[in-house]
């Protein structure tokens, strides 16, 4: 009798570890987010050819971004127990086929936005690209404690791309949205750093709780979680929101920031887990509200 090929030959499931270099949960907040940009741009709606075009260009080189950063971090990847089931370092797919694979899509997504969408936003998103994949990845992040803050300038892109998909431009509004984002990064990934903070450690990586201490990055999450506070209530200020958004804000913030306060007072790596958790989830519903105001104010 024949032998029935394993499931590691077929199709699909080398089509899934494709898929899983593109880190699809970090893409789709960022994709989520770049969709917020392109709604918040215009009073209506947005074109159909423009919004599908734009969403997939940037999910595409967001997801090669991601995948270079898999090719680049694979042997730390190999260590650390969050990121060692990752395609390479269990050897099923090969640096070669990656960078193969993200060129393909890279460059796919890249054709999209300069033919269908503009050339600005096809050049912002390459910019990103280069600035997570290559400046974050290679330069910064092994480089200081404060490599998140700086690298986080790539990830608070996304509104910004959208925006300027829709509308040819950068204004004041997507430079707010930017800014949320980017305050935002460091509570929700030194909570993370936190209770892996022994395996950055294990790999020589100067994330802060390696460098100076869990207090100190404790300290640090709440100074930040009460600076995104007040930046999240800036579009109300600017009349870019109304009450609806504003309500929202500042709901979810004081959850935020009671996670916060409750770290710094009486941390475990439980509840920093919880913290890290909540903050994908009040990100999404942030934007989400933003979403809602913007076709409901009052």
């Amino acid at each position: 009798m024949k032998a029935l090929p394993s499931p590691e030959n077929t199709l699909s499931y080398r089509l899934y570890q494709y898929f899983q270099l593109t880190k699809p949960r970090v893409v789709s907040l960022i994709v989520f987010c770049a969709v917020i940009g392109m709604f918040l741009s215009v009073p209506g709606a947005v074109p159909p050819v423009v919004l599908v075009a734009a969403t997939t260009g940037i999910a595409l080189i967001a997801g090669a971004a991601a995948a270079v950063n898999c090719l680049i971090e694979q042997r730390i990847d190999a260590v650390m127990a969050r990121t060692r089931g990752r395609p390479l370092p269990r050897g099923e797919v090969n640096s070669r086929q990656t960078l193969l694979f993200s060129g393909v899509i890279g460059g796919i997504g890249l054709s999209l936005l300069y033919w269908f969408v503009n050339p600005l936003t096809m050049w912002l998103t390459l910019a990103t690209f280069v600035g997570y994949a290559i400046i974050y990845t290679i330069f910064l992040k092994p480089a200081t404690p404060q490599n998140i803050v700086i690298g986080g300038a790539s990830g608070a892109m996304p509104p910004i791309l959208g925006w300027a998909a829709v509308t040819g431009e950068v204004t004041s509004e997507a430079l707010l949205l930017f800014l949320i984002i980017f305050v935002w990064t460091p509570p929700h990934f030194w909570s993370l750093a936190l209770y892996r903070t022994k395996e950055y450690a294990k790999v020589g990586m100067p994330m802060l709780p390696v460098t100076h201490g869990p207090e100190y990055t404790r300290l640090q999450i709440l100074l930040y979680t009460v600076l995104l506070v007040g930046v999240t209530i800036m579009p109300f200020v600017i009349r870019m929101s109304g009450w609806i958004y504003l309500v929202s804000a500042i709901l979810l913030g004081s959850v935020f920031l009671a996670y916060a306060i409750r770290m710094k007072l009486a941390y475990s790596d439980k509840l920093a887990h919880k913290t890290f958790r909540y903050s994908i989830w009040y990100l999404a519903a942030l934007f989400a509200a933003l979403l809602v105001d913007h076709y409901f104010k009052f």
